[in-house]
């Protein structure tokens, strides 16, 4: 599902909101989570999962063509915990 689409979805669930409306509710949400990331926090969404960083060190790699060392300078990871409610409803049989 892209952005557009959750908006498209959203608006047609409920009526009563203009697009223009609902289009700045899911701005402002992605918004927020991605403002709370940068700063270094986490962002938990009861039943749905959890969004962090991890800082990874710098260390030596390998160019896979050569064999050759490279160096891999530290970065910064996003990552994703999927929450219990959202594994159970897509780990659900039948």
């Amino acid at each position: 599902m892209t952005r557009s689409e959750l908006v498209e979805e959203l608006a047609a669930n409920a009526p009563h909101l203009r697009h223009a409306d609902v289009e700045l509710i899911v701005a402002t949400i992605f918004d927020q989570i991605s403002a709370a990331l940068a700063r270094g926090q986490r962002v938990e969404l009861r039943g749905f999962g959890s969004f962090g960083i991890k800082q990874r060190k710098a260390r030596a790699g390998r160019n896979p063509r050569t064999g050759e060392e490279v160096p891999v300078a530290a970065k910064t990871a996003l990552y994703f915990r999927i929450g219990r409610g959202l594994h159970s409803r897509i780990n659900r049989r039948g």
